[in-house]
């Protein structure tokens, strides 16, 4: 690798897109290439990157904080050269920044192409679209259509969730905003590794560095009207009361997401839950040799009650012995993946 640039791409979508399943698939299809990552999770607990590390050749991650607002001090420059130092460095073919899902990608590749990292360099923006909700979402956040507009590559989720007319017309909209950019299909996050290393025209360096691009007010960014609320418990989880705070949670709660440890005999392994809005999904593994086995969630909204919030999942604890009532895990297991 001496003497060659590594590309630095960023990897930006809003809350529940499927940017962490594009990711993670990237990170096992690419068999033949060494891949660095960068993780902004927005809130203390980093599932995210709890989720990334196991695949990524070199990870490092941001926690509690915006990426995008948060370099001024160094931080951007600190992480890459963090990836990029020494022989593994000389090893990586590409580092993914995965933006947080209210980062504000104008001013994450601002932030990259202003780097004075030796050997890095600006690889392109890669937005992730949801098929499913991006409609609904776009109405409530209209930024969202700048974001797509700036993107190098778009890549639409969830495409095997929802049927092909209605798949194609979030592209035409996709293309409506973005009229030159690639736009591609990514079904259960599913996409060509070698969209990472293409080379590309980068129209991000006159986009983010010129007057097309608004100027970098942090008091408009996506993040600053949404919150984190944190949870964790060592005891187990209690399905049938857990799936009715799921199935009850105030509206304000847009995403939720964490590792769940649930009090039932003969599923004791780790219950990933990815929610969007209405829809809960489930994915059961194995935990990590050497982890520890606790719940960790992570809820991320507007006009949280963090109070309220906690005192429901705390009922939600079950204490004592783990029960013998496969019935206790219907709810979850309905919405289970790898079941």
């Amino acid at each position: 690798m001496a003497g060659v640039s590594i590309p630095v791409v960023v990897l930006a979508g809003f809350l529940g897109a499927g940017k962490t399943t594009v990711l993670n698939q990237l990170l096992r299809s690419a068999a033949d290439v060494r891949v660095g990552v960068v993780v902004n999770d927005f809130g203390a607990v980093g599932i995210d990157a709890l989720l990334v590390a196991g695949w990524a050749d070199s990870a490092v991650s941001l926690e509690n904080g915006c990426l995008c607002c948060s370099t001024d001090d160094g931080t951007v420059d600190e992480l890459l050269a963090r990836l990029t130092a020494g022989d593994r460095g000389e090893t990586l073919d590409a580092v993914l920044v995965e933006a947080s899902g209210v980062a504000e990608p104008s001013a994450m590749v601002r932030r990259v192409l202003a780097s004075e990292v030796p050997g890095v360099r600006y690889g392109g923006l890669v937005v992730v679209v949801d098929a499913v909700g991006f409609a609904a979402t776009r109405a409530r956040h209209p930024e969202l259509a700048d974001h797509v507009a700036m993107a190098d590559v778009v890549l639409i989720s969830k495409t095997d969730l929802v049927d092909e007319a209605a798949a194609g017309r979030v592209a035409a909209l996709c293309r409506e905003l973005n009229p030159w950019a690639p736009i591609v299909p990514a079904a259960r996050g599913r996409v060509d590794p070698r969209l990472l290393f293409e080379e590309r025209p980068v129209r991000q360096r006159q986009l983010a560095l010129g007057e097309t691009v608004p100027d970098d007010d942090h008091d408009t960014h996506l993040h600053t009207r949404y919150e984190t609320v944190e949870f964790r418990s060592p005891a187990p989880l209690d399905p049938r009361r857990f799936v009715e705070f799921l199935d009850g949670r105030p509206s304000g709660v847009f995403r939720a997401k964490g590792f769940v440890r649930f009090a039932v005999e003969g599923f004791g392994e780790r219950y990933l839950l990815q929610a969007v809005g209405p829809v809960v999904r489930f994915e059961r593994g194995r935990w990590p040799r050497g982890s520890e086995r606790v719940t960790e969630l992570v809820l991320i909204g507007a006009g949280l009650d963090a109070d309220d919030l906690q005192r429901r999942l705390r009922a939600c604890v079950h204490e004592g012995a783990p029960v013998d009532d496969e019935m206790a895990m219907m709810g979850v297991l309905r919405n289970t993946e790898g079941v």
